[in-house]
């Protein structure tokens, strides 16, 4: 079973209706909020001090309450690619596919400590993305195009990720061709267009609620047809078999399973999508209250992984690991349903990408483009742009290379890390040692990516000792050793300092 089988008509009318009706409220979602507010009608939404004037376009006028922001959060960090990904991993390698796990569970503190504090500088100063507050924490300009620069060429393939994931759903409903990929691109960019940040804040519930009843539904019913939790264990232990009785990973796996987790949990709430989420909430008690709630998702992404298990359980065979869950909710559930599942997954591709090219918009309005772009109308035009480019990726690109520019992206952002998380401390860092390091970082983790065949992972051999080692984690450590070194000799050689403003 290497291709997804053809599903019948009640399959493909479910998902277009759930799917549309998606569409729809997002893209009239100015007609819903005072709905949604209690009949109130919307107040009139003032921009932070030194703010943009399209910020309720782009930032929900940094409205968001509690419940709103835990969706809207939770639903551009758990993509559909998760849904599609994650179950994949599991069912080519096993254990190690289960590295997302740690690294959502290391990533909520971070955000408790680090995001508040994020969140209350863009606020007063009324910044909207990483690049602003790189800006006025170093006063470089060029800092600030690295950073936004960083930012957009790492979201650009996690948006054609979401595209593919909308691709792999539609194709196993048995539609051919690109026509339905199109068609897709077309309802983004309508639904981003008229809803701005407020259509994915409001349909993140919907996506969310599809997506646990699918779930909850896999992990109740599958086992109980496929002979309990204990047989799928045992089949997956003879289909990939543990290295001895006491471990489940072999003993080279586990560092870079650990330090995949770390890198990508330092890495997570760097992207332009997750950080709007954050920016877009109404207060710092919001976000950290977000911080004590994500880890439910944690919990759900858990049960997500173990669909992966289930496939070798169900028979599933295919080498295009991707149709691993499309493959398993058409065999062991009625057509009604899987096309039910699947909309929750094309929503789930849905939502994020919208965040996400809102998120690339206000990079290159506020950091990159002449600042006349800055208005509501350009950011529409950029996120469009940003989704265009997106689909002719996905388009003209292999899927496996565009995983691949994923991996890249990752390595990327986490270059920005010193100038954004480092520069919250009121140390007087060098503004041209976040340059160099930026720099230096940057070649140094591209070049083993580069080396390595775009793997995330390099070999480093110390002392006869060798071990893979998360690249982007390398990298990120060279670039902070450069920023320290040039801060210590700026000390005693002004010109290698160029000395930041306060923090704030």
């Amino acid at each position: 079973m290497n291709g997804a089988p053809a599903a019948d008509t009640v399959a493909l009318i479910v998902f277009i209706v759930f799917f549309g009706i998606t569409i729809i409220l997002g893209s009239t979602v100015v007609h819903w909020r005072g709905f949604l507010s209690g009949g109130k009608k919307k107040p009139e939404i003032s921009p932070a001090p030194g703010g943009h004037g399209n910020e309720d376009w782009g930032l929900g006028g940094r409205q968001f309450g509690a419940w709103i922001t835990w969706f809207l959060v939770g639903g551009d960090f758990y993509t559909a690619y998760t849904v599609i990904a994650v179950p994949a991993l599991v069912y080519a390698v096993g254990a190690y596919g289960f590295f997302a796990l740690p690294y959502t569970i290391i990533v909520y503190p971070f955000i408790f400590v680090v995001m508040p504090r994020l969140w209350k500088i863009a606020h007063d100063g009324g910044h909207a993305t990483a690049a602003d507050m790189t800006r006025a924490r170093f006063g470089s300009r060029t800092l600030e195009l690295a950073v936004a620069i960083s930012g957009l060429v790492a979201v650009m393939p996690y948006i054609a990720l979401q595209l593919i994931g909308i691709r792999t759903v539609v194709q196993a409903l048995g539609l051919p061709g690109d026509v339905p990929l199109i068609i897709a691109f077309v309802s983004l960019a309508a639904y981003t267009w008229l809803g701005g940040l407020h259509a994915p804040a409001l349909t993140a519930f919907i996506k969310d609620v599809m997506i646990y009843i699918a779930v909850i539904a896999a992990v109740t019913l599958v086992p109980l047809k496929l002979g309990g939790y204990g047989h799928m264990f045992d089949v997956m232990n003879s289909v990939l078999p543990p290295p001895d009785a006491t471990h489940v990973m072999k003993s080279t796996q586990l560092v870079p399973y650990a330090t995949l987790a770390l890198s990508s949990a330092l890495a997570a709430f760097l992207y332009p999508h997750t950080l709007t989420g954050i920016l877009a909430a109404k207060s710092a008690d919001t976000v950290r209250q977000n911080a004590v709630y994500l880890p439910i998702y944690t919990i759900v992404l858990g049960l997500i992984a173990l669909l992966g298990m289930m496939a070798h359980v169900a028979g599933i065979e295919t080498t295009k690991t991707s149709l691993v869950v499309p493959l398993l909710f058409l065999k062991l559930f009625p057509d009604w349903f899987a096309g039910f599942a699947f909309a929750a997954i094309a929503v789930g591709a849905l939502v994020p990408a919208a965040v996400m090219a809102i998120g690339a918009a206000n990079l290159l309005t506020h950091n990159i483009l002449p600042k006349q772009y800055d208005t509501v109308t350009g950011s529409r035009i950029a996120a469009f742009a940003v989704k265009l480019g997106a689909l002719l990726c996905v388009l003209f690109l292999n899927a496996q290379f565009a995983i691949d520019l994923q991996l890249l992206g990752g390595v990327i952002i986490l270059q920005t890390f010193p100038a954004l998380v480092l520069g919250l401390f009121r140390i007087s860092y060098s503004t041209a040692g976040m340059m160099a390091g930026w720099l230096i970082g940057m070649v140094t983790g591209l070049g083993m990516c580069w080396a390595d065949g775009l793997k995330p992972v390099h070999m480093l051999a110390f002392a006869g000792h060798s071990e893979l080692v998360s690249t982007g984690l390398i990298a990120l450590a060279v670039n902070i050793v450069v920023v320290a070194a040039f801060t210590v000799c700026g000390r005693f050689v002004p010109a290698l300092a160029g000395r930041p403003q306060s923090a704030g």
